[in-house]
C-alpha cells in the first residue's frame, strides 16, 4: 500500500524531545506522497523545524497529576480535546494516528481508539513515558528507540518494534564523514550544550573542570559552549581567567556543523541528543538531568556507555575534579577518542525515520475509512475516570 496516497495524523507533546522525531516522520511520510497533519499544544506549535507541508492543529490537553483535585479539570480538557480530534478525523480521514508522548498526544490517541482508527506510539526515551504507558494496551504497535526500555510491560512484547530515534537530515548527513583528525599536539575541540535553555550546572562546573586538566592537554582546548543568557558573561569571565579559548552563545544555528567538528561532547542525555551523537559518532561525557521523570535520562545513557562511546556522571557527583578525571581517561591518546567515537557510531540507528514510516504504513488502513463510531458520553466519561487513576500512578 506504500504507493497509495493516504492521510496520517501525528500527535506530540509540546517539547522538542517529542516533536523532533514527529517532524522527521512527517518529512518521510510527505516524501512518500502522503498527507500529514500534526496535533499538539500551543508550545508545540511554536517549536522550530516543522516541515512546510505539515498542517498543525492546536487542541486542548489536560494534565493529570497524582492529586485527585486535578482530575476534574484535566479530564474536562481531555474530553474537549478528544471531541475536537474526532471532528478533525471526520474531515481528514486518517489511515492511522501516531503518538509521540506527552499529554497533548493523549486526546488524539483516545479519539483514534474510539473511532477504531489504527494507532502507533513512539517512545523516544529508555523509560516508557506516562502517556505512552497509558496507551500501550490500546495501540497496534509500540516503536522504541533503545533495545531495553523500562516500564514496558511484557504483555505488550508482541507489539514492540525497535526503530530508533529519527534525527534531523542535516545531522544524519554527517554519518559517513570520518571523525575529525586528531593528533597528540592538535586542537581538541569540545562542544558543551545543555538542551534548548542551557544547563546552569554545566556553566558552573565545566570551565573549572577543563582548567584542572594537565597543562599539555589544557593548552590544546578549543571550546564551544551553549549557556543561558543570564550566565553568559560569568562563564566568559571564567574561561578568560583560565586562559582557555571559548566561543559562547545562547543558541547556535549551525549546531550540526559544530557537532561535525567536535572531538568530544559534554552535556545532558536527552533522547534527541543521544540520537544525534550516535548518528554522527561522537564520544561524550553525559550528565543526566537529575529531575527527569522516572530518571529517564540516566536510562538513555545505558547503551552508549556500555558500548564505550560515552561516560556518564550523575549530577550529584559532577564536579570539576571528576570531569577532568573522565576527560583524561577519554582523551589521553588520540586513538582513545577515535575508538569511543566508533563505539558511539555503532549505537546509531540512521534508518529510524524510514523504519518508523514503514511501520506506520503497515498499520495504516486504506484511505476509505469506516464511519467514526462514538460511544455514549457516559461510557466515555467513566472510561476516562479509570484512565485518570491509571496515569496518576
Amino acid at each position: 500500500m506504500s504507493g497509495v496516497t493516504r492521510h496520517f495524523v501525528l500527535a506530540a507533546g509540546g517539547t522538542g524531545g517529542h516533536l523532533i522525531p514527529a517532524f522527521a516522520l512527517a518529512q518521510e511520510l510527505i516524501g512518500r506522497g502522503h498527507h500529514v497533519a500534526l496535533i499538539t499544544d500551543e508550545r508545540g506549535a511554536a517549536i522550530p523545524g516543522k516541515p512546510e507541508a505539515l498542517t498543525t492543529h492546536v487542541l486542548p490537553a489536560g494534565r493529570i497529576t497524582k492529586n485527585p483535585l486535578s482530575w476534574i479539570k484535566g479530564l474536562s480538557k481531555i474530553l474537549e480535546g478528544r471531541r475536537m480530534a474526532l471532528r478533525l478525523f471526520e474531515s481528514f480521514g486518517p489511515s492511522a494516528v501516531i503518538g509521540f508522548g506527552g499529554y497533548p498526544a493523549l486526546p488524539a490517541l483516545l479519539a483514534a481508539t474510539s473511532a477504531k482508527i489504527p494507532s502507533v506510539i513512539h517512545e523516544q526515551n529508555a523509560v516508557l513515558g506516562r502517556v505512552n504507558r497509558l496507551l500501550a494496551s490500546r495501540v497496534q504497535a509500540i516503536a522504541i528507540a533503545y533495545p531495553e526500555v523500562e516500564r514496558l510491560s511484557q504483555n505488550h512484547e508482541d507489539k514492540v518494534r525497535l526503530v530508533g530515534n529519527p534525527v534531523r537530515p542535516e545531522v544524519l548527513a554527517l554519518r559517513d564523514r570520518p571523525f575529525p583528525p586528531l593528533t597528540e599536539e592538535g586542537l581538541l575541540r569540545v562542544l558543551i550544550t545543555g538542551g534548548s535553555q542551557g544547563a546552569r550546572v554545566l556553566s558552573e562546573v565545566v570551565p573549572d573542570g577543563l582548567a584542572m586538566l594537565p597543562p599539555a592537554l589544557r593548552s590544546r582546548l578549543q571550546v564551544t559552549q551553549q549557556c543561558r543568557v543570564e550566565d553568559l558573561e560569568a562563564v566568559r569571565a571564567r574561561y578568560a581567567g583560565h586562559d582557555i579559548p571559548a566561543e559562547l552563545g545562547t543558541y547556535f544555528e549551525d549546531m550540526a556543523s559544530r557537532l561535525a567538528d567536535a572531538h568530544l561532547f559534554i552535556g545532558r542525555a536527552g533522547a534527541s541528543t543521544i540520537a544525534e551523537l550516535t548518528a554522527v559518532g561522537r564520544p561524550a561525557i553525559l550528565i543526566p538531568l537529575a529531575i527527569a521523570t522516572d530518571d529517564h535520562q540516566a536510562a538513555n545513557t545505558r547503551e552508549m556507555v556500555k558500548s564505550g562511546g560515552a561516560r556518564a556522571i550523575r549530577q550529584e557527583k559532577f564536579t570539576g575534579k571528576e570531569l577532568a578525571k573522565q576527560i583524561q581517561v577519554m582523551a589521553q591518546h588520540p586513538e582513545t577518542l577515535a575508538n569511543a567515537a566508533h563505539a558511539a557510531w555503532n549505537c546509531g540507528r540512521p534508518n529510524a525515520a524510514r523504519d518508523l514510516a514503514d511501520l506506520v504504513e503497515s498499520f495504516g488502513r486504506p484511505p476509505l475509512m469506516d464511519v467514526i463510531r462514538m460511544g455514549s458520553s457516559e461510557t466515555q466519561a467513566s472510561g476516562l475516570e479509570a484512565l485518570a487513576r491509571d496515569v496518576a500512578q
